[in-house]
């Protein structure tokens, strides 16, 4: 029997250890990787489709969020920070998740839009990024290839931390 329990224990100790120091908010992505699938969205507020294929040569931070999502609000300032800063050598875009164009535009009139944000209706470019919930952010190189995926509110560092991944 005491075999058996420092079995276990061990076994516990094992897994505890493999993960130690591990960030628990990087989602490990089949994505990660390969070329970022293809989307074509309309900004809210109208204009020209935007399309994937439209954003090669430059880095790009993909982010999924939504206007009733709390965690996308405490992000927004450090995503528009950093927009703001690096908008020349970086490009933004977030894409809405199952919210609504009105309250998308009154969002960014109260809070600001240093960036578009993209409207997907269908929930296709979503799915296609196997996105669970919101803020999900993707760090895309400028060869379209996506280089990290971050699930929960960025913070200055965690946002340095994945730019890296992508060249900046």
């Amino acid at each position: 029997m005491l075999l058996v329990g420092l079995l276990v224990v061990a076994s516990l100790l094992a897994v505890l250890l493999v993960n130690l120091g591990r960030d628990p908010h990087t989602i490990r992505s089949p994505l990660v990787g390969r070329p970022a699938p293809a989307f074509s969205l309309v900004p809210a507020g109208g204009g020209a489709p935007i399309t994937s294929e439209s954003l090669r040569g430059r880095p790009l931070v993909l982010n999924f969020w939504a206007t009733w999502c709390a965690p996308c609000l405490e992000e927004h300032e450090t995503l528009q920070r950093t927009a703001s800063a690096l908008g020349r050598d970086l490009q933004f875009l977030g894409v809405v998740y199952e919210d609504e164009e009105d309250r998308v535009k009154a969002f960014q009139q109260r809070y600001g839009a240093s960036y578009p944000s993209l409207l997907d209706p269908e929930g296709k470019a979503a799915i296609a990024y196997g996105v669970a919930g919101v803020p999900e952010t993707y760090f895309i190189d400028a060869a379209g290839v996506i280089q990290a995926k971050y699930a929960y509110p960025l913070n200055e560092e965690t946002m340095a931390e994945n730019l890296r991944k992508i060249g900046r």
